[in-house]
């Protein structure tokens, strides 16, 4: 994860991998086939015949599984090695999984100009993870000059593409007036998107809004329900929002937000943390 916090409420954020494998779409037949092994040693093997053989797709998968350690010791040095040669095929999913190992160091030493050339390749053929590492480097000069107009045009490509967390830092860009005029209410519409999307720092960006009326009518019930889904899947932040919300709030109004909470709990994609 790269985390970079622009102001005390506003978090740009681009995460990828984290030791977890990402069910890429064209990886998406050599999982349901390596699911079917008894257990992670079987899969480990018939996802690693199939690597040897040069199908690309196994071998993002192999390169994975060695960085996570599934059904092998963890070993990002052969991860690399694997993600490489998907790479040198042309494989978008294994160029942004090089781009990610590159930018923290994992099996390489850290070198952020190698982790934009592979985000670049990867970016150009539509990956949405690596339009949107591409956006945080030139948003934070990491590898690239820093570019807030370039970070913004590559979020917009990840965003259009239904990107929570690209549509959560394209937001920040709008409330902080970063390769755009500043515009609040931009920036509500793509919290919200990303908010809806279940994707939690977006939807403490959006609490914030309704709390302040920045782009938005003020409205401490909306504020209350957005930091109360942000808190209740585990962001302090948004704890203490809600808490200091409702000492301005009627019993009813609470009432009202904690059942509307509830009802947008039961919508959300949880999964989505954006963390």
């Amino acid at each position: 994860m790269f985390p970079f916090v622009t102001t005390c409420h506003y978090i740009l954020s681009f995460s990828y991998g984290l030791k977890m494998i990402r069910l890429f779409p064209s990886l998406l037949l050599l999982f349901t086939l390596s699911v079917q092994a008894t257990d992670s040693f079987d899969s480990f093997q018939i996802t690693k015949s199939l690597a040897e053989d040069g199908f690309a797709p196994a071998q993002v998968r192999l390169g994975w599984m060695y960085a996570n350690g599934e059904g092998v010791p963890e070993n990002d040095t052969e991860a690399i090695q694997w993600f490489l040669k998907a790479a040198e095929q042309g494989n978008a999913d294994a160029q942004t999984s090089l781009g990610w190992m590159y930018a923290n160091g994992e099996g390489v030493p850290k070198n952020d100009s190698e982790a934009v050339r592979w985000y670049l390749k990867a970016a150009e053929q539509g990956d949405v993870n690596a339009q949107t590492g591409l956006g945080w480097m030139y948003a934070n000069g990491e590898g690239v000059p820093e570019n807030d107009i370039e970070a913004v045009r590559w979020y917009l490509k990840a965003a259009d593409q239904g990107d929570a967390n690209a549509q959560n830092n394209l937001g920040v860009m709008y409330a902080n007036g970063e390769g755009v005029p500043e515009n609040d209410a931009e920036a509500v519409r793509w919290y919200l998107k990303a908010a809806q999307q279940g994707y939690t720092l977006a939807q403490r960006n959006l609490g914030f809004k309704f709390f302040v009326g920045d782009g938005v009518s003020k409205n401490y019930v909306q504020a209350y329900v957005w930091f109360s889904i942000a808190a209740a899947k585990g962001d302090t932040d948004s704890k203490d929002m809600k808490q200091n919300i409702a000492n301005s709030m009627t019993s009813s109004d609470i009432a009202k937000a904690q059942k509307m909470s509830q009802k947008l709990w039961d919508s959300l994609d949880l999964g989505n943390t954006g963390q």
